[in-house]
């Protein structure tokens, strides 16, 4: 019983074996066998790499996320106008609005040769006064409280401009601009127009970062501060630097959420002039969501973008327009998943057998056509046929 099952076994073998005797071993078999095995080697290696390697899968989704925020880093230098009045405004669709921003920005003032003048967060404070002026025009007499004069622009009659700062603030919330500069007290003591006059030449490198909803919006660098007023958005310094205003810039960065590997930001490092640099630059972007994940699970919440350019002239629209560079956003409603991971090892063994197996098929076809044909041309080189 036990013989029977094995004969029927031994009669499955799809491997049947030559006798060493009728071997007959060549040169040219040397040859293929040798080149063969060196192809193995080498495939099998690439193989190898490959499986070490990762793997990056790519999917597209429906976003559905919602009530989140979006961090937009930027870094951009203007040449050529000074930080004292070069000013970050925000704002989107929601209504929402953020003026003048200085938080989480830093100013650096640079010579026409780039070099760095000064770097210091935006937004400190006026210089120390002394000696102050009351309201009513008179000196601060002992243990009395400042309350400095708005010019007309109080909202109520306890409200108090103390700086040359908060005067500015108030006359945008009126949505006046400052056409009465010469006779605002706070600004001449701060000597705040001296300090514009001071910078005129020199430019200015802003960076930092905006924390803003995630909804269409825009946020825009511009000379002086921006107030609203029937529907058009004007710059409180207009009678102030009545100059063209050369906004020609160089984005340095624009990034819209964390760094994450493979990632191209289109208009990092480039640089934009224009033959008439007073007018408005306008990028119109669009953000696509983008989630990253590495081999080891840390997951990154991130974004891509593409944009388009514009440029306006200001002697071809609207007079009132107001000078600067403008970025529009808006979202996708895809997001991007990227995902690394290893090749399947079930993979890597069905390359590694295929490669094996492939290659010396490849090379016992070779070797029975180049051993046929040399048996072919010694026999009629015997006979005398062949010439």
């Amino acid at each position: 019983m036990k013989n029977t099952v094995l004969s029927k076994l031994r009669n499955l073998d799809a491997y049947p074996k030559v006798n060493e005797d009728f071997f007959t071993r060549s040169l040219s078999g040397g040859i293929i066998t040798l080149v063969s095995s060196l192809a193995i080697l080498l495939l099998v290696f690439s193989e190898f790499r490959l499986y070490l390697h990762t793997v990056t899968e790519t999917k597209l989704l429906v976003d559905t996320s919602r009530g989140e925020t979006l961090r937009i880093n930027f870094d951009v230098t203007f040449p050529a106008i000074p930080c004292s009045i070069l000013s970050v405004d925000a704002m989107d669709i929601s209504g929402e609005q953020h003026l003048d921003i200085k938080h989480d920005i830093i100013k650096k003032r640079i010579n026409t040769n780039g070099d760095v003048i000064e770097s210091k967060p935006d937004g400190i404070g006026a210089p120390k006064i002394e000696k102050p002026l009351q309201r009513h025009g008179g000196r601060l007499e002992q243990n009395e409280t400042y309350c400095g004069s708005c010019f007309g622009a109080e909202q109520s009659d306890d409200d108090c401009c103390n700086s040359c700062e908060e005067v500015r603030d108030a006359y945008r919330r009126k949505g006046w601009a400052m056409t009465n500069a010469d006779l605002i007290d706070q600004c001449k003591r701060e000597g705040f127009f001296e300090r514009i006059k001071e910078q005129e030449g020199e430019g200015c490198n802003v960076q930092g970062s905006l924390e803003v909803n995630r909804v269409a919006g825009n946020f825009h660098f511009a000379p002086g501060k921006t107030f609203h007023q029937s529907n058009i958005f004007f710059d409180d310094l207009m009678s102030v630097h009545k100059d063209s205003y050369n906004i020609s810039h160089r984005i340095n960065r624009l990034a819209f959420g964390e760094y994450f590997p493979g990632v191209v930001n289109p208009l990092d490092g480039g640089h934009w002039t224009h033959e008439t640099s007073n007018g408005m630059y306008q990028y119109f972007i669009k953000v696509v969501p983008t989630i990253y994940t590495d081999i080891r699970g840390r997951t990154v919440n991130s974004n891509q973008y593409s944009v388009t350019e514009h440029f306006k002239d200001l002697e071809y629209i609207s007079p009132n327009s107001q000078p600067g560079v403008f970025f529009y956003y808006d979202f996708s409603p895809i997001k991007v998943t990227f995902k690394e991971e290893h090749s399947s090892f079930l993979h890597f063994i069905t390359n590694i057998c295929a490669v094996i197996g492939g290659i010396f098929t490849v090379a016992g076809i070779i070797d029975t056509f180049v051993y046929h044909g040399q048996r072919r041309m010694k026999k009629k080189m015997e006979i005398g046929k062949f010439r």
